[in-house]
């Protein structure tokens, strides 16, 4: 009797141990199975962030115009405006922009892009899938943002620039543009003469229908309150800015004439 019970005891204790060895064989499995998958959602987490990237977007005071934040940086400071594809040699990320069918301009904050489109009549949902593919396609390549030093500021301070010049800049940079970039866009200085601060507008600023109230109501106020010697202030256009609203105003022309000759249906 007490032999038998010495081999069953001697046989649970074997079956016992076996088993703790497959629980852990088992739990080593396990371990190892959980740690090569967070090895991997980790690898797999830092290859694809810039893909998976969150893109905001906010509307703008101007209809065609919209602001893309992807949540990186995309300058280090200031901005830059592109108002046309031939503008956008510096900067690979606004070529690739301009490539897609109804952008107009682009213009860069420290961390957004602005998109303007050409008119009305195209719809930002069929745009914006483009656009988000487009900026976080770019920013996987590790490509610089603008391949050409950047454009000293408007606003820098000069040796012959005279009191009053510095006050407009220093009120621009600190009061007035930071605001406007806050909606897109951005206002260039341009000279003061006469007593006329020139400005040109730029971003979601350029064409926004409520950008002449925008430098009125706003900006000469602002400007006049704090340096009397500011009697008004003018907006500004590029020349080529007004070539290409010429031939726009003459191609509108000529399809409304063309138009009003085509026979009735």
């Amino acid at each position: 009797m007490a032999c038998r019970q010495i081999l069953r005891n001697l046989s649970f204790t074997i079956l016992r141990k076996q088993g703790l060895n497959r629980s852990v064989s088992y739990s080593r499995s396990i371990a190892t199975v959980q740690r090569q998958k967070r090895d991997y959602l980790r690898w797999k987490t830092q290859a694809t962030f810039v893909r998976t990237m969150f893109i905001q977007t906010q509307d703008t005071p101007n209809p065609n115009s919209l602001k893309f934040v992807p949540g990186v940086q995309v300058l280090e400071s200031g901005t830059i405006d592109f108002p046309n594809p031939q503008s956008s040699a510096c900067s690979p990320l606004a070529k690739l922009l301009f490539r897609i069918d109804g952008v107009k301009g682009v213009f860069f904050g420290p961390d957004f892009i602005t998109v303007t489109k050409a008119d009305d009549d195209l719809d930002w949902q069929l745009m914006k899938p483009d656009i988000y593919a487009t900026i976080m396609d770019f920013f996987s390549s590790n490509l610089p943002i603008l391949t050409d030093e950047q454009p000293s500021s408007d606003t820098a301070i000069h040796p012959d620039d005279d009191e009053t010049v510095l006050m407009i800049k220093e009120l621009l940079d600190t009061r007035i543009r930071p605001t406007v970039q806050e909606d897109g866009g951005d206002i260039v200085y341009m000279g003061f003469e006469d007593g006329i601060v020139k400005l040109k507008m730029q971003g979601s600023c350029t064409s926004c229908p409520s950008s002449v109230v925008t430098l009125k109501s706003g900006v000469q106020n602002m400007l006049q309150f704090y340096i009397p010697e500011v009697l008004g202030v003018e907006q500004v256009e590029d020349e080529v800015d007004d070539i290409n609203k010429l031939e726009f105003e003459k191609l509108e022309k000529s399809l409304e004439e063309k138009a009003g000759k085509s026979p009735e249906t």
